[in-house]
C-alpha cells in the first residue's frame, strides 16, 4: 500500500537571501537620500531664493490679485483747538503691466490712447516701455505719481463699459481693449495753512521720511505700519488671497495756537516789509505750563512744496546756483532759528541775573548801586574800562527796579561782582544756559557759556549783560517764563495728546515741572522790576493801552565789535501779576544806520500783544470805567509812512559800541555727539527722555 501511496508536491518557496536584502537596503537608502537632498534643495531654495519664486508665482494672475503694499496713513497734527496743521490724503500712482499690454495687438494703441487723452501721460513714454525688451514683459511699471481720487475714477469711467451705453460698437471695442492698468493706492502729506510756523511743524521728504520740525521728532508716532495683500495658486487652481491691514499712524495735538501763529506771521511780515532784517525771531509760551503758543523763525516756505526757494530768491539767482548752493539755501531756509541758532542776547538776561542774585543772598531789595558810567577792571596801569550804555553820561543812584528800568549795565557789573563767577555759573546752570532744554524738536542749539576757567572778572562782569556767551531763544524765555511765574521752571513742549486713529487718547503729555529756580516772592519782585521797565523804562514803546505788562529790552552788539552790526531783542509779559503769555521777538541785524535800538523788536511785540491778549480773552486790568483805550502801532505797520525812520527815539540806548567786552569762549562740543542732543523719535518729554539727566 505504501508504494501506491502518491507522494504530494510542495511549491518551492522564495527566499529573500542576503545578496537580494543588501540590494533593496541600497535602493531604500538611495530613495532616502534622495528625499533628503531635494528637501534640502528646497529648504535652501526657500531661504536664498523664497521671495524671488514667490513673486513669480503671484504675479501669474496680477489682475485677477494684488500683490500690493497697502500703506498706513500717517497721522495728522493738529493745534491746540483741533485746526489741522498737517494731514494725508489719498492718492494713486498709475502701474502699467506691459506684458498683458503686449500680449494682444490690439490692446496697444487703446492703451495709449487712453493713457495719454484721460492721465495726461506723455505717449512716447509708454510707447518706449512697451517696446523696450528691459520692460516689455514688465508687469509692473510706474508711470505717474499721486494722482487724484477724481482722475482715477475718470480713468476707470472710461474703461468700464455699461450694456445699455449709448456709444458705438467701435467706440465700446476701444475702450474695452484699455488693459494692463492698474492703481496702486499712496498717501500724499499736506499742509492746509502752507507755509504758517512752518520751521516747527516740518515735512516729510517722503511719506515716512522727515527732518525738520515736529514731523521729524515724532515721526515714528505718525507714520503707522504698512500692511500687505498677497495671493496664491492652491491645489485646485484656486486664487488664495492673505491680506494684513495697514496701522495708522498716531494722531498728534500740539500746543500751537493758529490764531496767535497768524498774529505773530501777521506783524513779523509788516516788519520784514516795511524795514526788514538779517532775521527776525519770535517765540510765544505759556509762562504756567512751558506750552509753545507760538513760534516764527523768520524765513518762511509753502510746507506742501517745501524745496521752493523762489520766496527768497530772484529765478535768476536759483538757476545760478550748483548742487552745493542749492542745498546750503534749503538748510538755511528750513533752519529754526529759535531753536538752533545760538547769539550772546544782551540784557534780556539782567532780570534772570538780578533774581538769583536775590534768591541767593547776594543783594537785598534795599541794596542801591551808583552808576557812573561803567567799570574798570585789572592792575592799575593796565585797566580794561566796560562802559555803560549811557556814557560818558551816567545813571547815578540806582534802586534795583532802576538799574532793570534804565537797563543799566554799571549797576549788573556790580551785582555779578558779589555773586562771584562759582555763582554766577550755578546761576547758569539753573537756568539750563549752556544746556539743551530739551524741547520736543529737533536740532536744538545749546550755546556756550563760561567755565571757571575760561570767565576772568572781565567776563563775569560782561557776561552779567548778557556779552560774552551764547544762548538760543528757546533757552531765554523758558528761564524768563520761570522767573516771573513764581520760580517754577517746566520743560517748554509742543505736544500735549498722542490719539489713535479713531480718536482714543492713547497718551497725555502734562507740563513736566524740572526744578525751581527762585522763590515766589523774589519772582513778583522781579515782575515789579520789568513793570517799571515798560512804565517809564527801555520797554516803553511795547506798552498795549489797558493791560498792565513787563518787559526787558536787549542790544547786543555783535562781534566783531565796533562794526555797526547789533542783535535786538524784547522780551515781555502780560498782565503783571498774573501773566497769561510771555513774548520774545529778536531782531538781527534791523536794515537801518543805526541798528542799536530795542525799539525795533517792541514794535513787533506791541503789535502783537494788541492782539494775542484779547484774543486769549485776557481781561484788560487797566481799563478805566470799562473802556480800554487805543494802542498806538507803530506807524509802518499801519502804511502811514512808505519808509522807515529807524531813529527809534522814544526809546532809551542801552548799548554802545565797547571793544573791551570779550567774546564768548569757544565751542569746542560736537552737536551730534553731544549727552544731551534731544534729536529723538519718541512721544515722550520729560527730562530722562530727553537725556537731560
Amino acid at each position: 500500500m505504501g508504494n501506491d501511496r502518491r507522494t504530494r508536491r510542495r511549491k518551492p518557496r522564495k527566499k529573500i537571501n542576503h545578496q537580494m536584502k543588501g540590494k533593496l537596503a541600497g535602493l531604500f537608502g538611495a530613495v532616502l537620500l534622495a528625499l533628503v537632498c531635494l528637501l534640502g534643495r528646497i529648504t535652501y531654495i526657500n531661504a536664498t531664493n523664497g521671495d524671488k519664486y514667490k513673486k513669480q508665482v503671484l504675479t501669474q494672475a496680477q489682475q485677477k490679485f494684488e500683490n500690493d503694499v497697502l500703506p498706513a496713513k500717517r497721522g495728522n497734527i493738529y493745534d491746540r483747538n483741533g485746526n489741522i496743521l498737517a494731514t494725508s490724503n489719498k492718492v494713486y500712482n498709475v502701474i502699467l503691466d506691459c506684458k498683458t499690454v503686449n500680449s494682444d495687438p490690439d490692446y496697444v494703441e487703446p492703451t495709449i490712447r487712453a493713457l495719454k487723452e484721460i492721465l495726461g501721460i506723455d505717449e512716447e513714454k509708454v510707447r518706449s516701455l512697451l517696446s523696450d525688451s528691459r520692460t516689455s514683459q514688465s508687469q509692473y511699471q510706474i508711470l505717474l505719481k499721486q494722482l487724484s481720487m477724481d482722475k482715477k475714477k475718470e480713468f476707470e469711467a472710461y474703461t468700464t463699459v455699461e450694456e445699455d451705453s449709448p456709444l458705438s460698437d467701435t467706440e465700446k471695442k476701444e475702450r474695452g481693449n484699455v488693459k494692463g492698468v492698474w492703481f496702486e493706492e499712496d498717501y500724499l502729506r499736506s499742509y492746509p495753512f502752507k507755509s504758517l510756523a512752518c520751521d516747527t511743524i516740518g515735512f516729510t521728504l517722503a511719506r515716512d521720511v522727515a527732518d525738520v520740525g515736529i514731523e521729524s521728532y515724532y515721526n515714528s508716532t505718525l507714520m503707522g505700519a504698512d500692511g500687505r495683500q498677497y495671493g496664491y495658486f492652491n491645489s485646485q487652481s484656486d486664487v488664495e488671497q492673505t491680506i494684513i491691514e495697514p496701522v495708522d499712524g498716531k494722531n498728534i495735538v500740539t500746543t500751537l495756537d493758529v490764531g496767535i501763529q497768524q498774529i505773530v506771521e501777521k506783524y513779523v511780515n509788516g516788519f520784514k516789509k516795511k524795514m526788514g532784517a538779517k532775521n527776525i525771531g519770535v517765540v510765544v509760551q505759556d509762562p504756567n505750563t512751558g506750552e509753545i503758543l507760538a513760534m516764527d523763525a523768520g524765513d518762511r516756505y509753502d510746507l506742501n512744496d517745501p524745496r521752493d526757494l523762489s520766496s527768497l530768491y530772484s529765478e535768476e539767482e536759483i538757476k545760478a546756483m550748483n548742487d552745493e548752493e542749492t542745498v546750503t539755501a534749503l538748510n538755511a531756509m528750513w533752519n529754526n532759528f529759535c531753536v538752533t541758532d545760538a547769539y550772546e542776547p544782551g540784557s534780556v538776561v539782567k532780570p534772570i541775573v538780578m533774581g538769583s542774585a536775590l534768591e541767593m543772598g547776594a543783594i537785598s531789595e534795599s541794596d542801591n548801586f551808583v552808576c557812573d558810567g561803567g567799570q574798570s577792571f585789572g592792575a592799575e596801569g593796565a585797566t580794561t574800562f566796560i562802559k555803560c550804555a549811557v556814557w560818558p553820561d551816567a545813571h547815578g543812584t540806582e534802586a534795583l527796579s532802576d538799574v532793570i528800568a534804565n537797563s543799566c549795565n554799571d549797576g549788573m557789573m556790580q551785582i555779578a561782582a558779589k555773586m562771584g563767577k562759582d555763582n554766577f555759573l550755578k546761576t547758569q546752570s539753573v537756568f539750563n544756559f549752556g544746556t539743551r532744554t530739551g524741547i520736543d524738536l529737533p536740532n536744538e542749539g545749546s550755546g556756550v557759556i563760561h567755565t571757571s576757567d575760561t570767565m576772568g572778572e572781565t567776563e563775569l562782569a560782561c557776561s552779567a549783560f548778557g556779552q560774552g556767551y551764547t544762548l538760543t531763544m528757546i533757552q531765554e524765555i523758558n528761564a524768563m517764563c520761570s522767573v516771573i511765574n513764581g520760580g517754577y521752571y517746566y520743560q517748554p513742549h509742543l505736544v500735549t495728546k498722542i490719539k489713535d486713529s479713531s480718536g482714543g487718547i492713547v497718551k497725555t503729555i502734562s507740563p513736566t515741572l524740572m526744578k525751581q529756580t527762585i522763590s515766589e516772592k523774589i519772582s513778583a519782585d522781579i515782575r515789579s522790576y520789568m513793570a517799571a521797565s515798560v512804565d517809564h523804562g527801555t520797554s516803553r514803546t511795547s506798552k498795549v493801552q489797558g493791560y498792565s505788562s513787563g518787559g526787558k529790552t536787549g542790544t547786543a552788539e555783535k562781534l566783531p565789535r565796533g562794526n555797526g552790526k547789533y542783535l535786538v531783542s524784547f522780551i515781555g509779559f502780560a498782565p503783571v501779576d498774573d501773566p497769561a503769555l510771555v513774548i520774545y521777538v529778536v531782531v538781527d541785524e534791523p536794515k537801518v544806520d543805526d541798528q542799536a535800538s530795542s525799539t525795533y523788536a517792541q514794535y513787533i511785540a506791541q503789535g502783537i500783544l494788541s492782539e494775542a491778549l484779547p484774543y486769549l480773552n485776557v481781561q484788560p486790568d487797566e481799563a478805566e470805567d470799562g473802556e480800554v483805550p487805543t494802542t498806538e502801532l507803530w506807524e509802518l505797520f499801519k502804511g502811514i509812512s512808505d519808509s522807515a525812520t529807524g531813529t527809534g527815539a522814544d526809546g532809551q540806548k542801552e548799548a554802545i559800541s565797547d571793544e573791551n567786552v570779550p567774546s564768548p569762549p569757544e565751542d569746542e562740543s560736537e552737536d551730534s555727539d553731544t549727552e544731551d542732543n534731544n534729536d529723538m523719535q519718541s512721544e515722550g518729554l520729560t527730562n530722562e527722555e530727553a537725556g537731560l539727566e
